[in-house]
C-alpha cells in the first residue's frame, strides 16, 4: 500500500547531510585503507566513491569524486550525484569521512544566544497563527518539533498552530509516507495528533506510535489514498502544502511562519514560547510558563543537544 515511485533528486544530499549528520560535531565514517600520511589523490577518489557507492547509495544511483583541494590535514572532496555537487572532506590517510564540517567558532557564537530568538514577532495578532514546515525524516525538523509541543500544549487554542511539510522529500519513499500520515491523522482524527507525534519524535516507530496513539487504520490509510492522488505524490515531490510553501518561500525543514513571517528561534521551548509570544497583542498568562531552555538533541529520541547550542541546522 502507498508505493510511490521515488527519483529522488536529492538522496544523496538527504544520506550525507540529513541522516550522517545526525551527529553534529565529530560525524566520521571509517574506510579500511593503508595507514599512509597522504594517499595520492586516485585513490582517494576511488576510495571514497565506492564507499558512499557502496554504503550510502546502497544501489540507488552511482557518484562521482573528485579531490579539488587541501585544508589542513583533510582533502576537500567535491562528490557528484546526478549534476548535483556536495563538498566533503577525508583525513589525508584515507581513514576517516568527513560529509560535513562545522566551524568551532560559529558554535560557540551559537552558545552565547542559544536560549533567546533571533527576532521578534512584529506583526501582532489575538490569535497567532504559527505555521512549521518540516520534512518528517529531518533531523533538524524533529529536534525543532520537540522542543515546540511544550508550547504550542501550553498555549492551546490560544494560538492557531499546523504542522506542515516542505514541498519536496530529501530521505526516501518512507518520508513521503509519513507525511501523508501526519497529514491524515491530523485532518481526521486530530484528537489522536499530538499523542501520535509525541510517541514517534522519540521511537521514530510509526506502527508502534498508531497502536499507542489509538489511530484508526482504515481512516488513516484511506485518507493517505485520497491525498497520495489529489495532491500526485510522486518522486521528491511533496505538494500537499505547494501553495504555502511557494507563498512564504519556503527552502528548507524546518521553516518557522507566525502571522505570515517567516521568523528564526533557538529551539528549545522556552525560547520557541518566548517567539510566539512576541506576536500577541496581549500575551496571555501561559507565556509565563517556565519551560526547558535546552535545545532537544537533533533526529529521534529525548535527550538534549550535546553540543549546547539551540541548533541550526537544516535539511534543504
Amino acid at each position: 500500500m502507498h508505493k510511490l515511485k521515488l527519483i529522488n533528486k536529492q538522496f544523496l544530499t538527504g544520506l550525507i547531510v540529513g541522516a550522517v549528520t545526525m551527529i553534529l560535531i565529530g560525524s566520521i565514517t571509517y574506510l579500511s585503507v593503508n595507514k599512509l600520511s597522504w594517499l595520492s589523490t586516485k585513490i582517494i577518489e576511488k576510495n571514497s566513491a565506492e564507499f558512499i557507492n557502496a554504503k550510502l547509495l546502497q544501489g540507488q544511483g552511482s557518484a562521482t569524486v573528485k579531490v579539488i583541494g587541501k585544508e589542513n590535514d583533510l582533502y576537500k572532496l567535491e562528490v557528484d550525484y546526478n549534476g548535483q555537487k556536495i563538498n566533503s572532506y577525508i583525513s589525508k590517510d584515507g581513514k576517516k569521512l568527513y560529509p560535513q564540517v562545522y566551524s568551532l567558532s560559529e558554535v560557540a557564537t551559537e552558545n552565547t544566544s542559544s536560549n533567546s530568538p533571533s527576532i521578534a514577532v512584529e506583526e501582532k495578532s489575538d490569535k497567532p497563527t504559527v505555521e512549521l514546515f518540516v520534512m518528517s525524516y529531518c533531523p533538524y525538523g524533529t529536534q525543532i518539533e520537540k522542543g515546540i509541543l511544550p508550547a504550542v500544549k501550553a498555549l492551546g487554542d490560544k494560538i492557531d498552530f499546523k504542522l506542515k511539510f516542505v514541498s519536496y522529500t530529501m530521505h526516501g519513499e518512507k518520508e513521503n509516507q509519513e507525511n501523508l500520515r501526519q497529514y491524515c491523522i491530523d485532518k481526521v482524527q486530530p484528537a489522536e495528533f499530538y499523542s501520535y507525534l509525541d510517541c514517534f519524535l522519540i521511537s521514530g516507530d510509526a506502527n508502534a506510535c498508531l497502536k499507542s496513539a489509538g489511530v484508526d487504520d482504515n481512516k488513516t490509510n484511506s485518507c493517505m489514498d485520497e491525498a497520495a492522488n489529489q495532491f500526485d505524490i510522486t518522486g521528491t515531490n511533496f505538494n500537499v502544502h505547494k501553495a504555502d510553501n511557494d507563498k512564504y518561500g519556503v527552502q528548507g525543514s524546518p521553516t518557522l511562519v507566525i502571522n505570515g513571517t517567516t521568523i528564526q528561534s533557538g529551539r528549545d521551548s522556552a525560547s520557541l514560547l518566548k517567539t510566539i509570544c512576541s506576536a500577541f497583542n496581549n500575551a496571555p498568562s501561559e507565556c509565563q510558563d517556565q519551560l526547558s531552555t535546552e535545545a532537544p538533541a537533533p533526529g529521534f529520541g529525548k535527550g538534549t543537544n550535546q553540543s549546547g547550542a539551540s541548533g541550526s541546522g537544516s535539511c534543504n
